[in-house]
């Protein structure tokens, strides 16, 4: 056996490890996830048990005293947690973004905030506003006051902020080129988080709106954003691909336990059972491949991030970049209709009563469809397209406001 057959197996043996340990704690999540959804009951006790378990500390360096997981592991995992209940695997993306972020910052910044996630501390997000500012810019303002920072500004998308312990707000300060990260206490003075997301998928995120009236901001606890070479873009993009993943999985599971269970049938089908009739069988077998092909994509998309950051591998700063960035804007092009097509296909498989509120059954495609409009894919396929034909490096720090009519002020 070689060398790279050793490290193969180790690695997947570490997998396996790591998923016997967090599947309990997935089935229980998975136990309340309907119920949870149809009567919108926000999952404050599932983040608590993913806490106690440890799975929020699972990219803590161990110079800090983590027991890190590679890319590729923590995007299995939140793969089966969103099988379990995509809301809750998606309202964690912030937090896993912003332990990346501590790592990139100076050593005290370090010191300061990884004893915090260690001691089981979430963080959320509030970066987007629902219009009014300026592509590359925020309403969001840090201004100083008597030897004082203060936050002022409303925020919406602001996806896990209500089950955080910390909020990682977007904001501009005047005079400063950029935006900034400042970090404030989710209950500190001055913050108002409201559970007032009206999408039709991923309700129990925590995406609503939060309000930001004068709240103190420690000057350490301001990070000035740059136009940089990181990863962090491509690991926000693969977590909400890993969430995707997950929801093609629970619809894959969704269509064969109808099968396995059903003993109705139609005159003008075989007659037998569905699980017995080969037209359900290929039917379940093409919605597996789809979420088969969703899952290996979003693997080998994390397994380019652990490369991008493999130092024996000695990629500079920009081929770094480019590696993670490229394969998960690649993804991001294949992952959503997949994951769409089977959640849409699930119905095929059985008849009117799949549509039964009770069942929940369309949860699967309204989630997809939701977690799919955070980025137009046509977007992501004009930079990949780009990057091939022109070489031309993708955008390393994403940001949405305002667009100009370029054809008004041509004329």
């Amino acid at each position: 056996m070689s060398t790279t057959q050793v490290h193969e197996r180790s690695a997947e043996a570490r997998y396996a490890e790591l998923s016997a340990r967090f599947t309990p704690v997935f089935a229980r999540i998975a136990e309340g996830a309907v119920e949870r959804e149809n009567n919108h009951v926000l999952p404050f006790e599932p983040v608590k048990w993913l806490k106690a378990a440890g799975f929020t500390t699972l990219r803590v360096p161990a110079t800090h005293g983590g027991d890190p997981v590679s890319h590729e592991h923590l995007f299995r995992l939140i793969v089966e947690l969103s099988a379990a209940d995509s809301n809750v695997g998606h309202l964690l993306r912030s937090h896993f973004s912003f332990v990346e972020t501590i790592a990139l910052q100076p050593e005290e910044f370090q010191l300061r905030w990884f004893p915090r996630v260690l001691a089981g501390e979430i963080f959320g997000n509030a970066a987007t506003e629902k219009g009014g500012n300026a592509l590359g810019t925020t309403n969001t303002k840090l201004r100083e006051a008597a030897g004082s920072w203060l936050l002022s500004g409303e925020k919406y998308y602001t996806t896990g902020s209500i089950f955080a312990d910390w909020v990682v707000v977007m904001a501009s300060t005047e005079g400063v080129e950029g935006r900034q990260y400042a970090i404030v206490r989710a209950d500190a003075a001055g913050v108002r988080i409201i559970d007032d997301w009206d999408g039709f998928g991923q309700p129990l995120t925590g995406t609503g709106t939060a309000i930001f009236d004068g709240v103190v901001v420690e000057f350490d606890d301001i990070i000035q954003r740059k136009v940089s070479s990181t990863l962090e873009p491509a690991f926000f993009q693969l977590a909400l691909l890993s969430v995707l993943a997950g929801i093609g999985r629970a619809a894959l599971q969704d269509a064969a336990d109808l099968v396995r269970n059903r003993t109705r049938t139609f005159n003008t089908g075989s007659g037998d059972l569905f699980r017995n009739d080969p037209l359900i069988q290929e039917k379940v077998g093409r919605i597996a491949a789809a979420v088969y092909a969703a899952d290996s994509i979003v693997f080998a998309a994390a397994r380019d991030l652990d490369a991008a950051v493999d130092r024996s591998l000695g990629l500079d700063p920009t081929a770094a970049f480019i590696r993670a960035e490229i394969a998960v804007q690649q993804a991001h092009v294949a992952v959503p209709k997949l994951v769409l097509d089977a959640t849409s296909e699930l119905f095929d498989v059985t008849g009117a009563s799949s549509v039964s509120r009770g069942k929940s059954l369309d949860r699967h495609w309204r989630n997809a469809r939701t977690v799919a409009t955070h980025n137009p894919v046509a977007f992501k396929a004009r930079s990949v397209g780009d990057h091939y034909i022109n070489g031309t490096i993708p955008t390393g720090l994403h940001s949405i406001g305002e667009a100009k009519d370029s054809k008004s002020e041509s004329k």
